[in-house]
C-alpha cells in the first residue's frame, strides 16, 4: 500500500512540474519579451524612452524614492537595474507596460543606453 502511495505521489509532482513549467514557458512566448529578435540601434531616448519612463515610473521615481528617473543620467546609470524590473514586470507597480514598451527599454539598454 505504501508503494502505491508513493508512486501516486510522484506522479502528482510529474503533472503539476509540467504544469507550471508549460505554463511558464507560454507566458514568454507569448509575450515576445527576451530578446530573440534584433533589437534596433536607433531606438530614441528622447523620442521612446523617455515618454515611457515619464508616463509610468516619475510618480513613485521622481525623487522620492530611489532610483531617482528623472534626468538620463539617473536612468542610465540604474539602466540594468531598469531593464531588470521592466522586463520581469516588476515594474512599474500598480500598472503595466505593454510588450513593445517593454522591448523599447530593453533594446535600448542593450544598444548602450545612448542619449539620442
Amino acid at each position: 500500500m505504501k508503494t502505491i502511495s508513493k508512486i501516486k505521489n510522484a506522479l502528482i509532482l510529474v503533472v503539476l512540474s509540467t504544469v507550471f513549467f508549460s505554463c511558464e514557458n507560454n507566458v514568454e512566448e507569448e509575450s515576445g519579451i527576451g530578446g530573440n529578435e534584433p533589437c534596433d540601434p536607433d531606438i530614441s531616448f528622447i523620442a521612446s524612452i523617455k515618454p515611457i519612463i515619464d508616463t509610468n515610473c516619475i510618480s513613485c521615481h521622481g525623487g522620492n524614492q530611489a532610483p531617482d528617473l528623472r534626468t538620463y543620467e539617473g536612468i542610465s546609470n540604474n539602466a540594468a537595474r531598469v531593464k531588470t524590473q521592466v522586463v520581469s514586470r516588476r515594474m512599474p507597480l500598480g500598472g503595466s507596460l505593454t510588450s513593445d514598451e517593454i522591448e523599447l527599454i530593453r533594446c535600448w539598454i542593450e544598444n548602450g543606453a545612448l542619449n539620442n
